[in-house]
């Protein structure tokens, strides 16, 4: 995405639109962990974030052993050494002597404080302290255990954003099992390319579900799963939308209350090696099924308290919000904050129906302290003409965090005009790659319209240019070029790490990549400007052209297809260009049956906003379709490697479409 940041903007010292107070300053958690560095280092130079970033990134053994004792993160072993072969990238080990379990520690709490509140667009409500929490676990870890999982099997998710998606989670990661888990709204074909690689033993899913005030029924897709991933030995369903008729289904399938039963068993925990697998989550390319990534325990962990204490300033008194699914790693983000005790708000449902405020009703009715959302959100509401801060009081509201992508500066100035002055508004970048980010908030640093305030804690990340070399102040590959805790533990089913190792360290040797260009400023803060590969990322979701591709094939009319990601509006919407048979002609049914079959084998987030007839597809010698020459010439940019192709005439036509600018 091209920056809308203005490069004066960059490069000269502009005022910032918002700074906090001292009163705030003084109570932030990084304040007490800059003193805790002090005490334990005797570094008497870290009383700003600058030289505690610095050391962060020169002394990553020490930081990190600082960050688990400051956080009291829960384990057994001898934490020296905390780092192994450090100086390899990928290859290093984190405290390799340590045994820990995840669930453990977001469950360190069990008294009767809120641990969630939830709701949904149909008006349901419910309330779950950690009491309550610790004892649904116990009983879904034993209904779990009784059904022949234990270390290291699958137990998956097709679940909307509901405490018992939190509460199978938890259950699973106690036992030392891995979660994955996708949003209903996916068809059976991404669910079977997803969960067919990694072969869960269990499957959650629900009846039913609504969204925007439309009923979507579940089972049949359940059912179309199981027919295909026969690793599947029982599916629970946790009646949603009704009371299901499980009879009419497979003999698999169980209702949630009956799994679970209602004892009042024991919660152990299996304590595991730091790097044990706790989460695969999905990214898809531009070939081939998704891939699997496997996020082990400790480093998530580590890296998710590091984010919430430090950079978040999340308290155990917060009530933290993230409008997410259980698909985008935000979910993952948003349970570790049961490990600071503070108050999880899930909410289930459209953020515009019935009305285009409902989240901010949310934010008042519960008293939101930290509102997450993605920029495309905070653009459509303000495109919608709503102004928060007159129609809502936000009283408790002092923080709001914005991913999925760049947020423009047009947006910074909505939420400081429109929502709130006084406020912290922290845009927030990283990636399911890493489940955690590379750039966040800083509750000691004043907000610049436009930038991400700063670099994460023991993340070294550098601006590199074509050449490797770090740059600042103008545009590059963003890379972190010095290993951290929550690098995946590899794919699922890459033993070599081949795949692992093409996916972000083909482009720099010892520098991960993952495909964002960005500006470092010369205030340290960082400017995304958005995707240097193909990979489609329409409101941050990143999404592979081959799961678009798979659901042409079956439709006659289309000879060739191309599909890309085009900057528009702040954002990325999906543009899908296909060359058709003679004779044919692109007309509005042709359109409506290729969104169709798109929307219903993968899902809404994969249907194109455009469609567009070219006469002739951009192809390498090799017969590839170019996605990336396509990009720089629907974008006005210089083609990259334009030799390579077989047809660069091909590429004319493109720069010239009229239905791209609308």
């Amino acid at each position: 995405m091209t920056s809308t940041v203005n490069s004066m903007d960059i490069a000269s010292t502009p005022k910032p639109i918002w700074e906090p107070g001292q009163d705030r300053i003084e109570r932030a958690n990084l304040n007490r962990f800059m003193r805790f560095v002090r005490e334990r280092t005797g570094n008497e130079d870290i009383r700003r974030y600058s030289p505690l970033y610095d050391f962060s990134i020169r002394k990553p053994e020490r930081f990190w052993q600082l960050v688990w004792e400051f956080c009291g993160i829960r384990a057994n072993g001898d934490f020296e050494p905390a780092l192994v072969d450090g100086d390899k990238m990928p290859g290093a080990v984190w405290f390799p002597n340590v045994r820990l379990n995840f669930a453990q520690n977001l469950l360190r709490y069990k008294d009767d404080r809120t641990a969630i509140e939830f709701r949904n667009e149909r008006g349901q409500s419910r309330q779950i302290t950690y009491s309550e929490l610790h004892c649904e676990v116990a009983r879904a870890a034993q209904a779990l255990r009784n059904a022949g999982v234990g270390v290291g099997d699958r137990v998956a998710g097709l679940l909307p954003n509901i405490p018992e998606a939190i509460v199978a989670m938890l259950a699973t990661a106690s036992l030392g099992a891995i979660w994955s888990s996708c949003s209903p709204d996916f068809g059976i074909e991404s669910l079977v390319d997803r969960f067919g690689q990694i072969e869960p033993k269990v499957l959650f899913c629900v009846d039913g579900y609504t969204y925007a005030g439309k009923a979507f029924a579940c089972l049949e897709k359940a059912n179309g799963v199981v027919a295909s991933v026969p690793s599947i030995e029982a599916v629970i369903v946790i009646p949603y939308a009704g009371d299901p008729a499980l009879s009419e289904y497979s003999g698999k399938l169980r209702s949630w209350p009956d799994f679970v039963g209602t004892g009042n068993p024991n919660l152990e925990f299996e304590l595991l090696p730091f790097d044990h697998p706790v989460y695969i989550l999905y990214s898809s390319g531009t070939t081939g099924a998704p891939k699997c990534i496997v996020h082990g325990a400790g480093g998530t962990l580590i890296q998710h308290l590091k984010e919430l204490v430090l950079h978040t300033d999340l308290k155990r008194e917060d009530r933290f919000f993230f409008h997410t699914t259980c698909a985008w790693m935000m979910w993952n983000w948003l349970a570790s904050s049961l490990a600071v005790g503070a108050t999880v708000v899930l909410y289930d449902g459209s953020p515009s129906w019935p009305k285009d405020d409902v989240l901010w009703d949310l934010a008042d009715e519960i008293g939101i302290t930290v509102f997450g959302t993605s920029a495309r959100w905070l653009a459509s509401i303000e495109k919608a003409g709503l102004r928060p801060g007159v129609t809502h009081k936000l009283v408790s509201l002092r923080t709001i965090l914005s991913t999925g992508s760049p947020l423009a500066p047009e947006s910074y100035d909505y939420v400081y005009g429109q929502i709130k002055a006084n406020i912290l508004l922290a845009s927030i970048s990283g990636g399911t790659d890493i489940i955690s980010c590379f750039a966040l908030g800083n509750p000691l640093m004043p907000v610049y319209r436009g930038e991400l305030q700063c670099r994460g804690l023991g993340m070294k990340v550098e601006i590199l240019d074509h050449a490797g070399e770090p740059v600042s102040e103008i545009g590059g590959e963003l890379a972190c070029t010095a290993p951290f805790p929550s690098m995946p533990v590899g794919f699922w089913d890459d033993p070599d790490g081949a795949r692992y190792h093409e996916a972000y360290f083909s482009r720099f040797p010892s520098a991960w990549c993952h495909g964002d260009q960005a500006i470092l400023t010369k205030r340290d803060g960082v400017v995304i400007l958005g995707r240097s590969d193909s990979t489609l990322n329409p409101g941050g979701v990143r999404i592979g052209s081959a799961e678009v591709y798979r659901q042409l094939t079956g439709i006659e009319e289309i000879l060739e297809s191309i599909v890309i990601g085009q900057q528009w509006m702040n954002d990325e919407r999906i543009v899908l260009f296909v060359r058709l048979r003679e004779g044919c002609s692109l007309d509005d049914a042709l359109r409506e049956r290729i969104k169709l079959q798109i929307r219903n084998s993968t899902t809404p987030r994969h249907v194109p906003a455009k469609i567009i007839q070219v006469a002739d597809i951009p192809r390498t010698h090799s017969g590839k379709p170019s996605e990336i020459a396509v990009l720089d010439a629907i974008h006005g940019q210089p083609v990259r490697n334009r030799q390579a192709l077989a047809n660069p005439r091909s590429l004319d036509d493109y720069a010239i479409i009229p239905e791209l600018q609308d």
